[in-house]
């Protein structure tokens, strides 16, 4: 589903607007009002369900994309036809950066749970960025924070044996998080996500359920055992 929330409402905190990851993100926190209603007039704003995809690879960029809540996984096909999980975008993560530099999607973004997300036009944040240093320099992070969560996928989820692999993917999904709960994605995604068979995923997470590393508090959700997962990650 997608509506348009115009600037008043937005900036106001208005139109569900109070948690967005627009105006809480450090990536427009050096706007002005006249700079932020360039951006909001109006904004598409998208409630994505489980499955569904937010763009795909090759198709023309002139959006990118804040998160204001859920989980959306980015995927890579191999020639097999197999696909690999590059990374995952989370709360207020920018996604879709490459259109800054005039290229096409280079992945698919597929929902892996319930999503909020706001669309920016590029030509817009372009415009915006020559004109404000604070946000220039902050699309500059951005960037390099893309960089060093692709570099963790590389060194830290393909390498090892599939418990360090698993162990270092939940220690992941909870290292900015208040709790150690978690909520686990289907077994195929995270076989995906960590060059492994959807069967070793499941056996590896069973394990850990027995072992009390993962303790069930609901469908689907789990309490972590964050130091003895760290002596697993790194053994």
């Amino acid at each position: 589903m997608v509506k348009n929330v115009t600037f008043k409402e937005a900036w106001d905190g208005i139109a569900d607007c109070k948690v967005c990851a627009l105006r809480e993100s450090v990536l427009f926190s050096g706007l002005d009002e006249d700079n932020f209603e360039q951006i909001h007039d109006p904004i598409d704003q998208y409630t994505l369900p489980v499955g569904s995809t937010l763009y795909r690879a090759g198709d023309v960029g002139d959006r990118m994309y804040t998160i204001r809540s859920g989980v959306l996984k980015l995927v890579q096909y191999l020639p097999d036809g197999s696909q690999r999980i590059v990374r995952l975008i989370r709360a207020t993560d920018v996604t879709g950066l490459e259109c800054l530099l005039g290229e096409n999607y280079k992945h698919d973004a597929v929902v892996l749970q319930p999503t909020e997300a706001c669309s920016l036009p590029v030509k817009v944040v372009e415009k915006l960025s020559k004109e404000n240093p604070k946000l220039h320099r902050e699309l500059l992070n951005r960037w390099q924070r893309a960089l060093n969560e692709a570099d963790a996928w590389l060194t830290e989820l393909s390498t090892g044996s599939a418990k360090q692999r698993v162990a270092r993917l939940l220690l992941r999904l909870v290292s900015d998080a208040e709790t150690s709960e978690c909520q686990l994605f289907a077994r195929e995604d995270m076989g995906a996500m960590l060059g492994i068979t959807t069967e070793t995923a499941s056996r590896t997470i069973a394990e850990f359920k027995r072992q009390s590393l993962l303790v069930e508090t609901s469908s689907n959700h789990f309490l972590l055992d964050i130091p003895n997962l760290q002596r697993i990650a790194e053994d």
